[in-house]
């Protein structure tokens, strides 16, 4: 069942993260981040006590382990028990080693993945689980970079992701099997396609390398080292979209296409590998897991963590409290 158990779903949608369980990190290097920073806790109401200034000159893109530990040890200093899930708001720096920040930040530095980083990655305890409270119950802080490139752009994020939830839409979502054979590792767990009545979604999948002029899309699945037609499309607000492929997480890069794209075309959370991982499903968004968490109310920050098995190269952005199919 796609929606997995009522248990499951209950407490997922009574339970989710709240705005006073979000820390806000703030990097006051950043114009950008400071202004995001302080639009983003008025808009969603984050007590000034959950937000965490620090300093990063230069806009780096990848610390290096003495960096990142200075940097963790000042956020967790000034964050208090009930803070649950960190959102880090600027661009870069967005890799540690070849770990993402948010891995880094949430599962601890895996320097080890740095020697063979097409290896196997070390489980996540917070995959596929029914757990209301990661840091109190696994000891892990969530974690998810809001980009601050353009303050226009990531305002709009911001609203998209406040608007869905108001009233549940009539959606769809697309699964992708493409052109690019490797990259299609995780197509055999994409869900049955049809229709979830009870969430007005549907449920597409195509082979096919892009898809045009869609609207109302909710979570868009693919495997391309560059998605096109992004600007034909329509995202609802609370949308997921991600593409497996090697470097989506290198967000500044230009070797593939970057996540960034996903947010700029629309979609309100993505997620990108910083460092090669080979094609390992598991260090990618589990497609049925992702969408059963999210449909139960789970917010994009715990539908997306919950949804990768090995995320330590992968980084997680966008809006983190978007719950579209939150009971209120």
């Amino acid at each position: 069942m796609l929606c997995g158990t009522g248990a499951a779903r209950a407490q997922t949608a009574a339970e989710g993260l709240r705005p006073a369980q979000l820390g806000i990190v703030i990097n006051e290097d950043d114009p950008h981040s400071v202004e995001v920073g302080e639009f983003y806790r008025q808009s969603r109401q984050v007590p000034e006590q959950n937000v965490v200034r620090v300093r990063i000159p230069n806009h780096p893109r990848k610390l290096d382990a003495e960096q990142f530990n200075q940097l963790r040890d000042q956020i967790n200093a000034k964050l208090g028990p009930q803070v649950e899930a960190v959102l880090m708001v600027w661009t870069a720096p967005y890799a540690v080693e070849c770990n993402a920040i948010t891995a880094a930040y949430t599962l601890g530095l895996d320097v080890g993945m740095c020697s063979q980083p097409c290896g196997p990655g070390k489980p996540s305890k917070y995959f596929n689980a029914a757990i209301s409270r990661p840091y109190t119950q696994l000891g892990m802080r969530l974690s998810m970079l809001l980009p601050t490139e353009s303050v226009e752009q990531a305002k709009a994020l911001i609203s998209r992701g406040m608007a869905g939830g108001f009233a549940m839409p009539t959606a769809t979502a697309f699964y992708l099997t493409t052109s690019e054979t490797a990259r299609n590792s995780r197509a055999s767990l994409f869900p049955p396609a049809g229709v979830v009545a009870s969430r007005k979604l549907t449920i597409k999948r195509l082979s096919a390398d892009s898809i045009e002029n869609e609207k109302n899309i909710m979570v868009y699945q693919t495997g391309m080292a560059r998605v096109d037609k992004l600007d034909t499309l329509q995202f609802l607000p609370g949308a997921l979209a991600d593409s497996l492929t090697s470097f989506g997480g290198d967000l500044l890069g230009s070797s593939q296409m970057s996540s960034l794209r996903w947010l700029e075309a629309g979609a309100t959370a993505s997620y990108g590998t910083v460092s090669e991982p080979c094609n390992y499903w598991q260090k990618f968004p589990h497609p049925v897991v992702l969408l059963r968490h999210y449909l139960a109310g789970a917010t994009a920050i715990e539908a997306y963590w919950r949804s990768v098995a090995w995320p330590a190269q992968g980084v997680f952005i966008g809006e983190p409290l978007a719950a579209p199919y939150r009971q209120h």
